[in-house]
């Protein structure tokens, strides 16, 4: 058997790309602002430049962590019944369970409604602002995005509030709900979120980070 020397690893990073979705490998030609590099196999979007995304990115995150405040702070929800009108907030919403062993359910409900996507945005706008300004990246920048990434799948301020829908026809008929301040947050914040990701190129971000003098 013959030893074939590899390229070191970030040589490989430089001219390989693997799809993450079903692990095909392709020579990596860095695709032009606004073009699209797209797999082969699964139709997987790989990189995805687009000129001026990381300034719209962080306008989208700021927005989102102002929007992920207010929404905790003002009502959610009115509700009117008997003669008696009550408001809710989201934490008061998340935290409603918080009494005897339903603790950790209360916390991990607050987590992924409010504290998970304000987490996110905070890294996302902590990883990007140097790059945008072509300054060296922060410390510790790649484990930071690293970490953003993995949170996205705990993010879930818009299942929240496509369950608050649902609830919300169930109880129709027992009382009269009004929206507070804070569903419209909730509605907007759901809107820039799916925007900011879908601004995101993953790849651009892990290139500027590896290669600053490059990006």
């Amino acid at each position: 058997m013959t030893n074939v020397a590899l390229p070191p690893a970030d040589v490989l990073n430089d001219v390989l790309i693997v799809c993450r979705q079903c692990d095909a490998t392709y020579r990596l030609v860095r695709p032009k602002s606004g073009e699209r590099a797209v797999c082969r196999r699964c139709h997987k979007v790989l990189v995805a430049p687009r000129a001026g995304a990381g300034a719209r990115i962080i306008a989208l995150a700021v927005s989102v962590v102002i929007l992920i405040v207010a929404a905790t702070y003002f009502p959610f929800l009115q509700i009117s019944a008997g003669g008696k009108t009550h408001s809710v907030s989201v934490l008061d919403a998340a935290l409603s369970f918080s009494h005897g062993m339903l603790v950790a359910l209360a916390l991990v409900t607050a987590g992924l409604i409010v504290f998970v996507p304000l987490t996110r945005m905070l890294l996302t706008i902590y990883v990007l602002v140097p790059v945008v300004r072509d300054r060296p990246p922060a410390r510790y920048a790649m484990q930071a995005f690293r970490f953003s990434e993995a949170l996205r799948p705990w993010s879930m301020a818009e299942i929240f509030a496509l369950g608050c829908a649902v609830a919300l026809v169930k109880i129709s008929d027992l009382a009269q709900v009004s929206f507070g301040p804070a569903f419209w947050l909730f509605g907007i914040l759901v809107v820039l979120v799916v925007a900011t990701d879908s601004f995101l190129c993953k790849w651009s971000v892990w290139d500027s980070l590896e290669q600053p003098n490059k990006s």
